[in-house]
């Protein structure tokens, strides 16, 4: 009996992936009143789409730049020197709207962030950034 050539399965290439801290600042009503929080999550997700996925993680540790938001790049994004881009102060729906637009352009090492994003960016330590869950 002859054998069919094995057929290499692709695996899906990592999507540009959205982490949104919502733990003890980022996610307080306390500190940002009048901010729907679920709300953000909710428009982040429905607008990423199969872009690229979303994803809430209880804390970040870099309070001080409370609602922190990581868009980390796709697996053809960090081929192309792509790294995590660390977003501050992403409060408002125009910010949201951004981040999704640059989601589904490609994201990081793809195409540069759109609109007014690069002014909410920051750079944090090693030791946070090591520490972002996988």
């Amino acid at each position: 009996m002859a054998r069919r050539p094995r057929q290499e399965s692709a695996a899906p290439a990592a999507p540009v992936t959205v982490t949104v801290c919502r733990g003890c600042c980022c996610g307080s009503a306390a500190k940002h009143p009048g901010v729907d929080h679920a709300g953000q999550l909710e428009r982040l997700r429905a607008g990423v789409g199969t872009a690229g996925k979303v994803r809430a993680v209880d804390c970040l540790d870099a309070c001080g730049h409370s609602n922190v938001v990581v868009v980390s790049p796709s697996a053809e994004g960090r081929k192309a020197g792509g790294r995590p881009v660390w977003l501050g102060w992403v409060l408002a729906d125009d910010m949201l709207d951004e981040v999704v637009d640059w989601v589904r352009a490609g994201g990081p090492g793809i195409v540069p962030p759109p609109g007014m994003l690069d002014l909410q960016e920051f750079t944090v330590s090693r030791r946070i950034r090591e520490g972002l869950p996988g």
